[in-house]
């Protein structure tokens, strides 16, 4: 117990912010020359802070490897709640920002449906959190639906999974977070008793997809012809998740979800993932607006950060 609280008592006295971002850093990064640059200090003052860690806990938090650190055991442990910690700062930045600034006014959002349940319910809390007074409208569709109403301003921001980014005219964007799409079953459905499959295995069954012509449609059918495959050919088009979930239970249909979502399902017993490689179907997500107009619209400036903060506080929880 006096262990306990002697080291109680030294982070309290001793451990600084400086501490906890340079030890963030180099959990993500690995090389000391890149954390400094991060940081905006020398490679020996990255040295130095760490090692003043190190003094403070009492045992190793880094290893080297050849030009590399990893952290040890502890270190994975205590960086895991420094970034709780950071984020948490970050987010009374958020509340301190929004409340002396009076920001107010309405900010109107298009989103597909496979990223709307991971960004926009911690999105929308923060942002209602530091502003109350502003208004969030919701719009859910195709990009290819949704890049018209940005365009002519009855959208402010899109967030979309997108397959072959590329510029557009006129549009800012940003890459947000990368999530695999996977492919899904109901607990009763044949294949969903584990084992081996391959593309051929699953091509012949009803599928829940995207509306045709779709981006996301382009996307999946180019998965199957990269796997020798013509695109299935008995399928649901809906955008709808919770009305795909209910046909999963109801037919022995395969369908597409997010990983997390997937796997809350999974964790229910409502669905089973299936072995299918996924890895490059939609599966960045990235936010779109109109030139210039963050500069001009408080509110989807503030929008924006909420959402950065959002995806920062994904990153930092592991699938699986």
């Amino acid at each position: 117990m006096e262990v306990e609280h002697i080291l109680g008592k030294s982070f309290q006295q001793g451990i600084t912010l400086r501490h906890l971002r340079a030890l963030v850093a180099l959990s993500d990064m690995k090389l000391v020359a890149r954390v400094s640059e991060a940081l905006g200090v020398t490679q020996p003052a990255v040295s130095k802070q760490i090692a003043e860690l190190e003094k403070i806990v009492g045992v190793p938090v880094v290893t080297r490897d050849r030009n590399r650190l990893y952290l040890t055991p502890i270190g994975v442990r205590l960086a895991d709640h420094a970034r709780l910690a950071l984020g948490q700062l970050d987010r009374a930045a958020f509340d301190i920002e929004a409340m002396t600034s009076g920001v107010s006014g309405s900010v109107s959002v298009g989103v597909v449906s496979s990223v709307a349940p991971t960004l926009l319910p911690g999105t929308i809390e923060l942002f209602k959190r530091s502003t109350p007074q502003a208004n969030v409208s919701v719009s859910e569709g195709h990009f290819v639906e949704l890049l018209p109403q940005l365009e002519a301003g009855a959208l402010d921001l899109i967030i979309a999974r997108i397959w072959q980014p590329q510029e557009l005219a006129g549009i800012d964007q940003m890459a947000l977070f990368s999530e695999p799409i996977v492919v899904v079953a109901g607990r009763d459905h044949p294949l969903s008793q584990g084992g081996d499959l391959s593309w051929a295995d699953v091509a012949s069954y009803p599928w829940i997809l995207p509306q045709p012509n779709s981006v996301a449609r382009q996307a999946v059918d180019a998965l199957f012809a990269a796997n020798g495959l013509p695109p299935p050919n008995n399928t649901v088009a809906s955008l709808s998740i919770a009305l795909n979930l209910e046909l999963l239970r109801a037919m022995p249909a395969l369908g597409l979800l997010p990983q997390r979502l997937a796997q809350a399902q999974a964790v229910r017993g409502e669905t089973v993932i299936l072995p299918l490689d996924t890895r490059d179907l939609l599966s960045e997500a990235r936010c779109f607006w109109r030139e210039d107009q963050v500069s001009q619209n408080a509110t989807l400036a503030l929008f924006l950060k909420c959402l950065r903060q959002t995806t920062e506080d994904l990153r930092t929880i592991p699938f699986g």
